[in-house]
């Protein structure tokens, strides 16, 4: 039986996981602890074969810049020092595909990581940092997934929904972006723990998603009408801001990054957005 202890209690990824792998209770035992405070250090890690470190902090105020690097970061580092001290063979670093620095383009074997956000530069730095302590005794597996949805998820995934839900139109642009399905990424997170996987992974959906198909599709599920046209993409085109990029511009992984030896594709994309929304 493997066991795993999360830190970083009450996240989405984290509970997502923790529900995913109930379907196996003789292979796995998962517990969570929060790490808000300094209490954790007084949990013992001794016994569990994996820690898989998702607690981190997305926005802050601009006077507080330095927040990200201690939690982000030196939290993260802290934590995976204790585990190996302590005996545990495998840290998973939840990271994001942020550190290569760009709204547009594709991702390939040879791009090179640029943040420029503080949240990116801050994983990228615990990313960094984490590589130094991993060796054959102690797997580090830093993952990098591009936008995770599922069912209650946050982010840019239900900010489309509600405008393909709300708007009578939605526009008619043929972009390609990488996702992944929630149960998908927990599949993939049970496998590479099953392995004791090491490396940089890059999980994604077997297809690319257009975002005016998933519109489309959204409206569907919900009996909704919507007109698709192409009105209004030349101003979409002009329009450089980063919310415009971040939903109808292309930003991809290459399908080579995200190869792993064993399937994990569990739920295709119509029944992964009819899952997400069912209410």
């Amino acid at each position: 039986m493997k066991k795993i202890l999360i830190t970083g209690a009450n996240s989405y990824i984290g509970t997502s996981f923790m529900n995913w792998v109930c379907k196996w209770p003789d292979k796995y035992k998962v517990d969570s602890i929060s790490v808000k405070t300094d209490e954790w250090k007084m949990k013992s890690f001794e016994g569990y074969d994996v820690v898989f470190h998702v607690a981190a902090i997305v926005h802050v105020k601009e006077n507080d810049i330095d927040k990200y690097f201690k939690i982000n970061r030196d939290l993260a580092l802290d934590i995976a020092k204790k585990a190996k001290q302590e005996g545990v063979k495998q840290f998973i670093f939840l990271s994001t595909m942020g550190v290569y620095g760009t709204e547009t383009g594709h991702i390939t074997k040879d791009t090179e990581a640029r943040p420029k956000t503080p949240y990116a530069k801050s994983k990228y730095e615990a990313e960094k940092l984490l590589y130094e302590i991993n060796d054959n005794n102690f797997k580090v597996a830093v993952l990098r997934p591009p936008i995770v949805y599922g069912k209650d998820c946050r982010g840019n995934y239900p900010r489309l929904a509600s405008m393909a839900l709300k708007l009578p139109f939605f526009p008619d642009i043929k972009n390609q972006r990488s996702m992944i399905y929630i149960d998908n990424l927990s599949e993939f997170i049970r496998l590479i723990i099953d392995d004791c996987a090491g490396g940089f992974f890059f999980p994604q959906n077997r297809d690319y998603v257009c975002t005016s198909d998933l519109g489309c599709v959204i409206a569907q599920i919900h009996k909704k009408k919507i007109l698709m046209t192409k009105v209004f993409n030349p101003i979409i085109k002009i329009l450089k801001t980063t919310t415009v990029k971040k939903v109808f511009g292309c930003l991809t992984y290459d399908f080579a990054l995200s190869q792993y030896d064993k399937s994990y594709d569990t739920c295709s994309f119509l029944d992964s957005i009819k899952e997400t929304e069912v209410k």
